[in-house]
């Protein structure tokens, strides 16, 4: 039985969260969370001990470029912990493999870093990209189905404080869920906010921001914006593809913005 507590945050984040946790809103979330998990911990994705796993691979001190996700994938052998990403055993061309996802590969290859090998994000978190879901959990099979449970406070105040303790942070805000949170980003000085379209399914080509150009003609250029941002300010540029013989190599990416 999993007691769900701050401890379970590690601990330069709580510290980012100060008196959060003395709160009402963090006290509704743990009784909420508990309940749930003692109701059912098999149905709940990811496995709690990776609801903070974004935080525990991508320490505060290290942040350089957040991806906001919404919820953790709901279908089975999917949620890591890591917003958008997924099992690297997890086949490209199978239906399983999301169409955020093929989406994001499409964008990284046309900006000239080559598709992505697989699923897997976790080498994008251990260079400083927090993938962090504004929902920590969700219900097996269902959607959003614990968006209501209190991680809406807690996601914001980690947010708001998060910008406003770390300059020069690149914010890739990705469909009007991630914008939403823009309020608590712009009270912030020097961040660079970079918005587009989501990129699941066809939602990637819509609205006057595409995440992709109509025939992926083009990409919104976040990668290369967030990289140039990051030379820019004397941090070390994300290799966004690392492992994918046939694509540019870490030291190459690199080059594109010296």
């Amino acid at each position: 039985m999993h007691s769900f507590s701050a401890a379970d945050i590690p601990e330069d984040w709580r510290t980012l969260l100060g008196d959060y946790f003395e709160s009402p809103e963090w006290q509704i979330l743990q009784a909420n969370l508990r309940a749930e998990l003692n109701h059912g911990m098999e149905k709940i994705c990811p496995q709690p001990h990776n609801f903070f796993k974004a935080l525990t691979l991508t320490p505060f001190n290290q942040v350089k470029v957040v991806i906001l996700g919404q919820d953790p994938y709901h279908s089975p052998g999917l949620a890591q912990g890591l917003a958008f990403s997924i099992p690297s055993t997890i086949p490209t061309n199978s239906r399983q493999f999301p169409s955020s996802l093929r989406n994001l590969s499409k964008a990284l290859l046309l900006e000239g870093f080559g598709a992505l090998p697989n699923g897997d994000l976790h080498a994008w978190a251990e260079q400083g990209v927090l993938l962090l879901n504004t929902a920590l959990s969700v219900k097996l099979g269902e959607a959003a189905s614990h968006a209501n449970l209190g991680w809406k406070s807690l996601i914001d105040r980690l947010i708001g404080a998060l910008a406003e303790q770390k300059p020069h942070l690149v914010w890739m805000l990705w469909g009007g869920h991630a914008q939403s949170k823009l309020p608590f980003i712009e009270a912030a000085q020097d961040q660079l906010i970079l918005q587009s379209s989501h990129p699941s399914g066809l939602g990637a080509y819509k609205t006057d921001r595409p995440f992709l150009e109509p025939g992926t003609k083009a990409s919104c250029g976040h990668f290369t914006k967030a990289n140039e941002w990051l030379v820019k300010h004397h941090k070390t540029p994300i290799y966004w593809v690392t492992s994918n013989e046939s694509t540019p190599s870490a030291t190459s990416q690199a080059t594109l913005f010296n």
